[in-house]
């Protein structure tokens, strides 16, 4: 997972994974136990990608010591969502191809997220954008760009 030239709608700063060992994978009771009040909206999250598209695949991943691990879930040949464990919160990443950003702007998704995805640098992948997730106040516009993802 490359996050070098994603935005966050929080901060600049860089952040990592809180699990960073390489040899320990997370598991869900990791997941209660970091996530906090949060781990029942990444919990969520995750099941909405699962509805939307059954066939997802949901994989832990270790890019390295500079980031720790983080989960995924992706298509055949693509992520949908990353998630990106932190302290008390989690961060939901994607990575969105010039037809899906145009599709963004055209919605219904906050003004801010729009103006985070515009800014993004852009990629041979395309721009990229992660959402810090505290509570469900942003889990209307997280749904919509994984509907927006998915059909894109």
């Amino acid at each position: 997972m490359r996050f070098q030239g994603f935005t966050t709608l929080i901060s600049r700063k860089m952040e990592t994974s809180i699990f960073m060992d390489k040899e320990r994978r997370p598991t869900e009771v990791d997941l209660i136990t970091t996530l906090e009040g949060t781990h029942k909206i990444w919990t969520s999250l995750r099941d909405f990608v699962l509805e939307k598209y059954p066939a997802a695949v949901e994989e832990w991943n270790y890019p390295g010591k500079k980031y720790g691990w983080s989960f995924r879930i992706k298509d055949k040949k693509r992520a949908i969502i990353y998630l990106l464990p932190l302290k008390g919160y989690f961060k939901a990443a994607f990575v969105f191809g010039q037809k899906a950003t145009d599709k963004i702007m055209a919605s219904g998704v906050s003004e801010e997220v729009k103006a985070e995805l515009q800014n993004a640098r852009v990629y041979a992948e395309g721009r990229g954008i992660r959402v810090d997730v505290n509570d469900e106040g942003k889990i209307a516009d997280i749904k919509k760009l994984i509907e927006i993802k998915l059909a894109n």
